[in-house]
């Protein structure tokens, strides 16, 4: 009878540890996916607010060449307008097409900067080049940051067993920051002084 009574008390034990061990893994798990969905958006912010700083940047930039240049509206709208369309992305695959858009169009206004040397010599257009290089510098920065979240949190959710808890805790991948158009990001606009 004691045999039976051990017996059964070493399998109630190894059952008790068993669901510890899957208690303790599952929590960790959904630890780490939070927190790895938390990096995502944290980084995915630090986008937004450069894309935002950019877009602050370009009514000043269209003014100014607008002084010099008036009769170029056509590159002027489209920057206009690829500035709307980033205003308007509320996640990584809207942004990434307008960033495509918006990295073209910039290219066209410094183009067209090109063919005016009174523009080319404004210390206000200077300026405002220098803050954009450098708010695509920024832009850049951030968006390997962020993808290199995305690419985490997305491996994760798909390697089994972590695949079939993560959908059923909500949990889904995340998009790439990226460009219809890969070398409008590869090579954002330069400044030559």
């Amino acid at each position: 009878m004691q045999t039976g009574l051990i017996t059964t008390l070493i399998v109630v034990g190894v059952i008790v540890i068993v669901l510890i061990a899957v208690g303790v893994y599952l929590w960790a798990t959904y630890r780490s996916l939070v927190t790895l969905k938390g990096n995502v958006d944290a980084a995915w912010s630090d986008i937004s607010a450069q894309l935002q700083r950019r877009a602050d940047l370009i009514p000043t930039i269209v003014d100014t060449v607008k002084g010099h240049a008036s009769h170029e509206q056509k590159v002027l709208d489209s920057v206009t307008s690829a500035r709307a369309e980033t205003l308007r992305a509320t996640d990584a695959t809207e942004a990434s097409e307008a960033e495509g858009h918006m990295q073209k169009a910039l290219r066209g206004v410094f183009s067209v900067a090109e063919g005016y040397p009174k523009l080319q010599s404004s210390q206000d257009f200077l300026r405002l080049q220098s803050e954009l290089v450098d708010t695509e510098d920024r832009i850049q920065v951030a968006r390997r940051h962020y993808n290199g979240g995305v690419r985490e949190l997305n491996t994760k959710i798909k390697v089994f067993p972590t695949s079939s808890f993560a959908k059923g805790r909500g949990f889904s991948q995340a998009a790439f920051f990226e460009s219809a158009e890969p070398s409008a990001i590869a090579e954002p606009p330069r400044v030559q002084f």
